[in-house]
């Protein structure tokens, strides 16, 4: 309804289930939105077929990132322990250079796992937010239901009391 035909005293019906699309820029507030509740569950979980495979392939490269880092970590501590037990070096260069490659693997993969949890908290804020939105809307429209009802209730003609 518009707000001319809602102070009108005749019945329209509501509009169809499928309304423009929201803009979710607009400053302006929006009135009388309808939302299909059918087209917000597909959306959902559309979303959530988009993001979730990434999100899993992203924990489980996480976790296979991890399972490098621990080898290389214990690869390192054993080079560690030869070192110390070593009496006498003879290709000192060639194990620091070793070291070195380490290192190196172990810092590429730390930025590595820092971009994948950057990008994994990214995901989970938007995905946060789609979902605070979509109860939002859901309140919104029952809120809306709601006063329309009242407004039903008010207009019904009320039968006069016979003195």
């Amino acid at each position: 309804w518009t707000r001319s035909q809602a102070g009108s005293r005749h019945h329209h019906p509501p509009p169809p289930a499928c309304s423009p699309p929201l803009h979710w820029m607009d400053s302006a507030p929006v009135e009388n939105v309808y939302v299909d509740k059918k087209a917000v569950d597909k959306l959902t979980e559309g979303l959530l077929s988009h993001y979730l495979p990434d999100l899993q392939n992203s924990k489980r490269a996480l976790q296979e990132l991890t399972q490098n880092q621990l080898i290389l970590l214990d690869t390192l501590d054993q080079e560690v322990t030869k070192f110390r037990e070593c009496n006498t070096l003879v290709d000192l260069n060639s194990l620091f250079t070793e070291a070195k490659v380490y290192h190196n693997k172990l810092v590429n993969i730390r930025k590595e796992m820092i971009m994948l949890h950057e990008k994994t908290t990214k995901l989970k804020k938007r995905a946060l937010k789609l979902q605070q939105q979509k109860q939002k809307e859901a309140l919104e429209k029952e809120q809306q239901r709601e006063k329309e009802l009242e407004r039903e209730r008010q207009l019904i003609a009320k039968p006069a009391k016979r003195t």
